[in-house]
């Protein structure tokens, strides 16, 4: 977005600059035009050129005689620039020319020598003359060098039909250049405007998802590239937000089913024993200890529904103390085996260090490991065995838990944390509340850690999990 604005606000400037180039050239342009003039021969002089000229020319003015005379190189010059030259005496009678023009008189007064020398100009506005004057023996004598160009006698002998039109010339130059930034200005708001246009296009179809992505180089090509940013953005989002939808539905329908299903037996047996039938001691206890396993599932599931809430909003208090974690998950293991389900099950112990002291929450470190543990026990068949495998570097604590069992696809794995994902499956694994693996990634992550799975179908699972260490 800002490099949008800083590329209109720089075609703006470039506008402006060309605006005033063209201003500095047109200028410069008008000012040569004003200072130059164009010789016979088609080279281009200084508008002086004349006045020099005629100033320098009494060089080529001889006397034979008392009779004035033009040399050789004189004549070749007025030939050269097609310049016509007369000469008086000192009452103003002409007593020499050369190619003069057709209205120049044979007879000048001293007031029309003085007007010639201040206009430079006889009736004829086509021809510049300059006056100038040599002397021989005491006498003086005038000549008239006529030029075949119009020059006015002002500073720098400008150049006499440019400077008189110099004003509309200017006036035109100034006209053009406002019509041409005028020009520029509407075509760049209409191209700015239809830029706009397409993208409050571009937006409207973001919010109906319909929008198709745009490959633009232009000045606004980083808004064309966050739209697409933001409609890929949106469009995953989206496709997220129905997956977890999805999930949710699917969630929900397995926690109704987790909770009706221990509800039949326990409704049953109670009423079996409310039936005044009479029923042996033997029946009574079995009875019994069916209502109390179904009970114990559902109050496992409530309490990790409730943990898990707690976990997902940050409600679940900590109370770290620093413990030696090989101790801690080797009492944790012996717990484990003493149950009677797993008692006939094997966990192995791998590590070199008999201490690695770490700071943690007893109780919820307990849980997640559990969770690890029995997980595969559960999953996998009776010859699945579990191992524990540690390992500390300067900056982290590694734990391994590995099992042998059957191992998991792919998709399983990318999905396997999901608190969603798949829900609890009580036809299968009625122990279960399906939510153990997302509880244990959320108390690894609370005392910042990572945790990692790799598995391989037929040949087991990797879980990795990976603490600061203190």
């Amino acid at each position: 977005m800002k490099n949008s604005g800083y590329r209109a606000l720089f075609h703006i400037y470039l506008i402006f600059f060309l605006s005033l180039l063209g201003t500095i050239l047109a200028a410069i342009g008008l000012f040569l035009l004003l200072i130059t003039i164009q010789k016979p021969d088609g080279a281009v002089v200084r508008s002086d050129w004349p006045k020099t000229f005629a100033e320098s020319f009494r060089e080529q003015i001889i006397f034979i005689d008392d009779k004035p005379q033009v040399k050789q190189s004189g004549i070749e010059l007025l030939q050269d620039n097609s310049i016509g030259l007369q000469i008086l005496d000192s009452s103003g009678h002409e007593i020499y020319s050369y190619r003069k023009p057709e209205k120049a008189g044979t007879y000048y007064s001293n007031t029309e020598l003085l007007r010639l020398f201040q206009t430079g100009h006889l009736e004829a506005d086509e021809i510049t003359s300059f006056v100038g004057e040599v002397t021989h023996e005491e006498n003086d004598y005038a000549y008239i060098v006529y030029f075949p160009m119009k020059i006015k006698k002002v500073t720098m002998y400008l150049n006499g039909e440019r400077f008189t039109d110099g004003k509309t010339l200017i006036l035109s130059s100034v006209g053009i250049l406002l019509i041409v930034i005028l020009i520029s200005g509407i075509a760049y708001g209409f191209w700015t405007a239809k830029i706009i246009s397409r993208l409050t296009t571009s937006i409207k179809d973001i919010s109906k998802r319909c929008y198709l992505p745009v490959q633009n180089h232009g000045a606004f090509g980083d808004l064309y590239d966050s739209l697409n940013i933001l409609d890929t953005e949106i469009k995953t989002s989206d496709r997220l937000r129905e997956q977890t939808e999805k999930m949710r539905q699917e969630w929900i329908a397995n926690i109704t089913h987790d909770l009706k299903t221990p509800l039949s037996p326990i409704k049953g047996y109670a009423e079996i024993l409310q039936d005044d039938t009479v029923k042996t001691d033997k029946q009574c206890k079995r009875y019994a200890g069916v209502m109390l396993k179904n009970a114990a599932y559902m109050e496992n599931l409530i309490d990790d529904l409730k943990l898990t809430y707690q976990l997902e909003n940050g409600m679940v208090p900590v109370n770290r103390q620093e413990q030696n974690l090989i101790r801690f998950l080797r009492e944790l293991v012996i717990d484990i085996l003493n149950n009677p389900e797993y008692e006939s099950r094997s966990i192995q112990f791998e590590s070199a260090d008999e201490t690695i002291l770490f700071s943690f929450d007893q109780k919820l470190l307990t849980r997640a490991f559990q969770n690890l543990i029995i997980n595969a026990f559960v999953h996998g068949d009776r010859n699945t065995e579990v191992t524990l495998q540690f390992s500390v570097f300067e900056n982290a604590i590694k734990i391994a838990v590995a099992d042998n069992g059957k191992g998991m696809t792919t998709e399983e794995t990318n999905k396997i944390f999901e608190r969603y994902y798949r829900g609890t499956n009580t036809e299968h694994k009625p122990e279960g509340t399906g939510l153990g693996l997302a509880i244990a990634k959320s108390i690894v992550e609370l005392h910042g850690g990572t945790i990692y799975v790799s598995s391989a179908l037929d040949f087991g699972t990797v879980f990795l999990i990976c603490f600061p260490a203190n």
